[in-house]
This record gives structure tokens, sequence and C-alpha cells, in this order.
């Protein structure tokens, strides 16, 4: 019966969306630091070598739309991004609920830090004041990000008044700081023993300052003002161990921020919506339900 009601979520979020998703620049102004690094790689589910970031919007596929908005970072170690899997996927389940998904296009290693966390605080930034016409509502814009980008997610959580993610922009005056977040197996701490390598590299490079590599240590920039976070992650991973998660969480408890954690014991690193994988293919019903319990699928007013 579970695997059947999973098969009936995942029809519906191939479905979902009717209408052809809208492209939004998220500079056009000009891409800070703007530099050629060559064309742009879309295939096979994944885009790499951005160097013109966006966010893709994905409208509520409900008569009656709740006005909450979540951008969704893919992952991908900072190298490359899960566009299908861990984007439009998520979007498309997102709009069944009545949410209005933002699927971001950020830069990585080709530019490294700040340049990722310039991109998602943007992105907010953009949602947030422009939150009338996009018909959703300016207090109830999240983060999603899987693996990196739960990193880059985490990282709009804990450094949105960083001033590494200003660029001068008018936009700057808006707040950046998400209303909640969403981390599917993220990379946190930059940090051995359970720092993922790849994505340490592609952001920070090989040899970063202890400085840097502190700032960019999550765990370690929680601050009571830190937006609730749902946690996600499988004792399975390989990848990127579920310590990441398991340290965020623990800062968060000291911060006291409202946080709520799943550690699942099946799933492989970016399971993605994929069946077969006991019960941590129920995640997605699992973070309805806290969607659910913090007011974010109620009706808009």
């Amino acid at each position: 019966m579970k695997r059947y009601a999973l098969a009936l979520l995942l029809a519906a979020t191939v479905a979902a969306a009717d209408a052809a998703p809208t492209v939004i620049p998220l500079w056009p102004e000009g891409v800070p630091g703007a530099k050629q690094t060559g064309p742009e790689i879309n295939e096979k589910g994944h885009t790499e070598n951005v160097s013109e970031p966006t966010i893709t919007m994905y409208g509520p596929a409900v008569d009656h739309p709740n006005g909450t908005a979540v951008i969704i970072a893919p992952g991908g170690g900072y190298v490359r991004l899960s566009t299908d899997r861990e984007g439009e996927q998520y979007a498309n389940w997102l709009s069944t609920l009545g949410v209005t998904s933002f699927v971001l296009k950020y830069r990585m290693k080709e530019f490294g830090h700040p340049a990722p966390l310039q991109d998602v605080l943007r992105a907010v930034r953009y949602v947030r004041a422009h939150a009338a016409e996009l018909h959703v509502r300016p207090e109830r814009i999240g983060v999603m990000g899987s693996s990196a980008g739960g990193h880059l997610a985490a990282s709009a959580g804990t450094l949105f008044d960083n001033p590494l993610g200003r660029t001068g922009a008018p936009l700057d005056a808006v707040s950046a700081r998400p209303d909640f977040l969403v981390l599917m197996y993220p990379v946190i701490t930059m940090e051995p023993p359970y720092a993922h390598k790849g994505s340490r590299n592609a952001l920070i490079g090989a040899n970063p300052s202890p400085e840097l590599v502190q700032l960019m240590s999550l765990e370690k920039q929680v601050k009571p003002d830190t937006p609730p976070t749902l946690l996600i992650h499988t004792q399975e991973d390989k990848t990127v161990p579920v310590e990441n998660s398991i340290m965020f969480y623990q800062a968060l408890t000291r911060a006291h921020v409202p946080a709520e954690m799943y550690l699942f014991e099946h799933g492989a690193h970016g399971m993605g919506m994929r069946q077969g994988l006991g019960t941590a293919s129920q995640w997605p019903r699992r973070a309805e339900e806290w969607l659910r319990d913090r007011g974010l699928l109620d009706p808009a007013k």
C-alpha cells in the first residue's frame, strides 16, 4: 500500500505543472565578478559551468495556492547541478501542495566562494521584493537544498546578513533571511572527518584559510535567528556522512531554533524521490506533515 501511494505521488509530480516554467535572470544588471567560463552544459538531467544564474518558477498545481514559496538548490558537489532529480522533480511535488517553487541555477567551482552565497541570497531577495507579482507571501519564503545544495541552503539560513552576500545592488536592502529551511542529506561542515572533500575543494579551494573553513562550516554559524529547519538524511549515505545533519541539528537545538530531523536507515546519497528505499521513500509525506504543522500549507488569506 505504501509503495502504491508513493507511485501515485510521483505520478502527480510529473503531471503537476501544466504551464511552461518561467526563467528569471537573477542579475539583469550584470553578474557580479562576471567572467568567461565557456558554454553552459545541460545534459542527462545535469547542469554544469553556470555563469548566468537564474531561477525557474513552477507555479502551484491547485485551485487555491497557499502563497508559500520555496527556492530549490540542487546538489552536485558545487561542480554540477542535479537539475532534474533535485530541482524540477521537487518543484513539481511542491506544486501539488499549493507551493510556488523556484529552481536555482547558481554559480559553482568556476567562481567559488562567495558567488553561490550571493546567488542564493539574491534569489531570496528577488522573490521577497516581487512577492505581490509572483503571488507569494513575503513572510513564507523557504530554501530547500540537497547535498551541496543543502550546504547552500544552510548558508542562506546562517549567513543571510554576511557582507560577502551583498554586492552593492539596490536589492541588498531587502531581507535575505529565509523563513524556513528543508535540508536533504546536506553538506554542512568543511572540517574533517565529516567534510565532503569534493564540495569543500570546489567551493573554498584545496588550501583555504582556517577562518574560511570555520565560516563555511555551518554548524558553527547557527544563531537564534536561523530559521526553523527540517533535516532528512540516511544512515546508508557514504558520500556525505549523516553526522553533517546531526551536527547541524545539535547546533539548532543549542540555539533554541525549532528543528525536526528524520534519519532513515536506507537510501544512498542523492536518493531524491526514489521508490524502493523502505521508509526513506516516504520522506515527502514527512516533509508535507512538517510544512503543514508549521502553517506553511494553510490557504493564503
